[in-house]
């Protein structure tokens, strides 16, 4: 295992500090048309930092960040690492009383937001907190007299960066919640920057290398991998406010000379169906795709391999308590359906209930372990116990791995469908009715009924500009590759499947629709 000697950073700010010094002029940050240089940058991170101190947050007080993607984002994660404080990035699709949870759950003393969020934080700020707010963005309201991101760059505040190491926790990422209330992972500055390391020895990522920011920023996807390995290796980062317009996406990665595409599937599957202009393809610079936070359809893989000659679009795994990432294919050899094989310097094993390890191909759970492993989850301990054992993290997913050591997911443990006593693992059936005509993604879920016991049902949302499709003929073809057992019971064609805010289905939702459909009896 990794010692801390290993990392020649212990803070997100000595990262920027070391970049300032060694190429101040260089551009860390893009938007639109504005350019932050890695001085510029340390010079706002010093600013905020001096303000924050000023106002009391200490080493070890938790910020709260519910901010779209901006420059001040990553000036607020900088600010906040050179007092000692921790960051806890929010999704900013919550509403008022999840965004309270969090601020409560994590006790934090101030909140960094933008304007255009205004409402939400109001209503979701206890009292006391509603003194404590940093506003990024216009002000819609003139009579607004509350701190202002761009008057406090303005004031003179200074201190000098707490002392740390990179053991000392760097941000608290609470996870999607899918199974009670969200949990706060506690990932140190290691966890990350252990990611930053692999991940550019995985894909030689390098201080030439351009990222395209357009997934949400919260998310420890795009936190670690598209922001902070770019900075960690003195790469520049092209930051996208919003997603619409999509148009807008393509522009700027052709005019940055993006190399480094980071999305999720939903946003390959719009690539491959869009008409991209000629001059798109022949001049842009993006030389690998990567797919992460929820599983990349065959067909999206494919396609995407034909229409790009000149990229590789490489699918990874992980999740919020690993760093998140934990494995991606290699460029030099991708292998379809394989997330890759585990990052330099970490590993994977596929595991019974008792945790034995099981042999080449067998299906099992997916435990793994690191430096990118998480600290444990915020005030819980017995959840942390109960997660990671003698180091080893249990992912809660299901898997096999082959003989060169690539890793196939096969679903989420929760997900498996028990009918008779025989698995079925909804992925399986998933990956094939995704690849019929007019299908554009789909999920099945288990039903439970005490007469016909555990079934799937799958729900189907169709291509654009498809209205149906012959569901007679999706059965028979689904006869003809599945056995009788896993065969869909029921079929529902539905206007979009719900999702979260990065893409991945979520199945207790159709769960929950499906009982109150059939008054508790899908049979």
């Amino acid at each position: 295992m990794s010692s801390s000697a290993n990392y020649p950073f212990a803070t997100f700010y000595e990262v920027v500090s070391h970049h300032a010094d060694i190429r101040g002029s260089k551009t860390a940050l893009f938007l639109d048309k504005e350019k932050v240089s890695y001085q510029q940058l340390l010079h706002k991170a010093d600013r905020l930092a001096g303000y924050l101190y000023h106002r009391g947050i200490r080493q070890g007080d938790r910020a709260a960040l519910f901010l779209r993607n901006s420059v001040e984002f990553v000036v607020s994660l900088i600010a906040i690492s050179k007092i000692g404080a921790i960051a806890v990035p929010v999704n900013t699709f919550l509403k008022e009383d999840e965004l309270n949870y969090i601020l409560e759950d994590s006790g934090a003393q101030f909140i960094i937001a933008s304007l255009i969020h205004e409402k939400v934080v109001r209503a979701g700020c206890k009292k006391e907190l509603l003194g404590d707010i940093i506003w990024e963005g216009d002000l819609q309201n003139s009579d607004l007299d509350e701190a202002r991101f761009d008057d406090i760059l303005n004031m003179g505040y200074d201190i000098e960066p707490a002392k740390q190491s990179v053991n000392d926790t760097a941000v608290l990422i609470y996870t999607s919640g899918t199974t009670g209330k969200p949990k706060g992972a506690m990932l140190s500055y290691k966890n990350i920057f252990s990611n930053s390391q692999s991940g550019s020895a995985r894909v030689y990522v390098t201080d030439k290398d351009r990222s395209i920011v357009f997934l949400p920023m919260f998310h420890s996807f795009t936190l670690s991998i598209g922001v902070v390995l770019l900075l960690y290796v003195g790469g520049s980062i092209v930051i996208i406010k919003s997603l619409q317009p999509f148009s807008n996406i393509f522009k700027q990665t052709l005019l940055k000379r993006v190399t480094l595409f980071f999305a999720i599937p939903d946003v390959y599957n719009a690539l491959v169906r869009a008409k991209l202009p000629w001059y798109f393809m022949w001049f842009n610079s993006i030389r690998a795709f990567i797919s992460g936070a929820a599983a990349l359809q065959e067909k999206t893989l494919i396609a995407m391999d034909e229409k790009f000659k000149r990229a590789k679009l490489l699918e990874g795994y992980g999740l919020s308590e690993s760093g998140p990432a934990v494995c991606i294919n290699p460029p030099e050899k991708t292998k379809v359906k394989s997330v890759g094989s585990a990052l330099p310097g970490y590993e994977i094993k596929i595991v019974d209930d008792n945790l034995v390890e099981l042999a080449t191909g067998e299906i099992g759970d997916i435990i793994c372990r690191g430096d990118n492993i998480m600290q444990g989850y915020w005030e819980r301990p017995e959840a942390t116990q109960e997660t990671i054992i003698n180091g080893w993290l249990l992912t809660g997913d299901m898997g096999y791995m082959d003989k060169d050591g690539y890793l196939y997911i096969v679903d989420r443990k929760k997900d498996l469908i028990i009918s008779k006593g025989i698995n079925i693992y909804p992925r399986e059936i998933e990956e094939l009715v995704d690849l019929f005509d007019g299908v554009k993604v789909s999920a099945v879920v288990g039903a439970y009924d005490e007469q016909c016991g555990e079934m799937p049902v799958a729900y189907i949302e169709l291509e654009d500009g498809i209205k149906s499709i012959d569901e007679g003929k999706l059965k028979k073809y689904l006869k003809e590759h599945l056995a009788n057992y896993k065969l869909p019971k029921q079929i529902y064609i539905i206007d979009e499947l719900p999702k979260n805010a990065t893409g991945k289905v979520l199945k207790r939702v159709l769960k929950q629709q499906l009982l109150e459909a059939s008054g508790g009896n899908p049979c």
